[in-house]
């Protein structure tokens, strides 16, 4: 089995002057990220289960921060990945810097959801509950026994 060729160079490996954005897909024009509460009750996890019944949302915890994330590609990103606006881009867009960027594909977080049933699952073992609730659907009745 061979290893795949690194098609684009490392962070160090930059020449002085050289441009870190001009070897990138523009991961950071991909999306954007809003801080959202903390959940603590399950009427917050009921607000985070509707975002995630979306598509292109998806929730994540860093450094015990919530945020949701939309997948959601700028309109003024090129075809070859850099910025259509860039002398005239949002403040947002001049005060990001790359130097923790996800330029090298390994950031991680705390914790991810993509679905609903994700944050359902980690709803019912944190969220405090009153006795005999339960977060899921009540269990139907079971079916007579025909003889």
């Amino acid at each position: 089995m061979s290893l795949a060729k690194r098609t684009k160079p490392y962070r160090e490996d930059l020449k002085p002057g050289e441009v870190l954005c001009e070897h990138c897909t523009a991961k950071c024009c991909r999306y954007f990220a809003l801080p959202i509460d903390k959940p603590d009750e399950m009427a917050d996890f009921e607000f985070i289960r509707w975002y995630l019944l979306h598509d292109r949302a998806s929730v994540f915890v860093d450094d015990d921060s919530w945020y949701l994330l939309v997948h959601t590609t700028c309109k003024h990103l090129r075809d070859d990945h850099l910025c259509g606006i860039y002398e005239t881009r949002p403040q947002i867009c001049r005060d990001y810097t790359t130097d923790a960027c996800e330029y090298e594909d390994d950031w991680v977080y705390d914790m991810y959801f993509e679905t609903p049933e994700q944050i359902w699952e980690y709803a019912e073992a944190v969220a405090p509950r009153g006795a005999g609730q339960s977060i899921r659907s009540r269990k139907p009745p079971l079916l007579p026994i025909l003889s």
